[in-house]
């Protein structure tokens, strides 16, 4: 079913859009639920940590993965901290971009296109609204490693590269093998969404 924009003169499709607000829906409810999670696991001591006064716990799975509990005041996977005025400076841009990547779902004219956009604004909104209630985004998905134990020492000339991915108690010197960020499901679906968006947009522009 299509209903017709008469600002723009553009179609809706109102199928197409009530799917991608269930996959908002999805993509929120299971990232606040990992996050209760986290918050409500004495080990993480997630709302003990947020000032910075006491240390976030972990919990070891292996040597790919773990789960770690961190406090991220920027965006995905850690750029842009901010704390302050500045937090709610971050969160009203978090909020812009995500409100136009709605308007842009009300006029999706493919289902890739709802999907990715979908996938962006349900992750956008799940970090929101840590955002706006803590001052800072729940993250605890970590694959730093070091992978399968792999580690690699630094010479003092490059030790500066570790202090871009590991906080100061934690450097040694070694750089493992693995991802050096935590992030979340909000995290995830943010960054798959914007692959698939810019797959589609290619598509889009190879069809026409």
């Amino acid at each position: 079913m299509n209903m017709l924009n008469p600002a723009k003169g553009e179609s809706i499709n109102l199928a197409r859009f009530a799917w991608g607000l269930a996959i908002i829906g999805v993509i929120f409810f299971f990232d606040q639920l990992t996050k209760y999670f986290v918050l409500n696991t004495d080990t993480f001591n997630a709302l003990g940590c947020l000032n910075g006064t006491e240390y976030c716990g972990r919990i070891e799975l292996s040597s790919l993965v773990d789960l770690s509990m961190v406090w991220n005041r920027g965006f995905s996977f850690g750029l842009a901290q901010s704390e302050g005025i500045w937090r709610w400076i971050l969160a009203g841009v978090q909020l812009a971009i995500g409100g136009l990547f709605f308007v842009w779902l009300l006029r999706a004219r493919y289902r890739l296109t709802a999907l990715a956009l979908a996938m962006v604004v349900g992750g956008a909104v799940g970090n929101l609204v840590d955002r706006v209630r803590f001052g800072a985004v729940v993250d605890f998905i970590d694959f730093s490693g070091p992978w399968f134990g792999i580690q690699f020492p630094l010479p003092d000339a490059l030790s500066f590269i570790e202090g871009i991915f590991t906080a100061p108690r934690n450097q040694d010197g070694v750089l493992g093998l693995g991802f050096p960020y935590v992030f979340n499901i909000a995290d995830s679906a943010i960054t798959v969404g914007a692959i698939l968006l810019i797959v589609d947009q290619f598509l889009l522009k190879r069809h026409s």
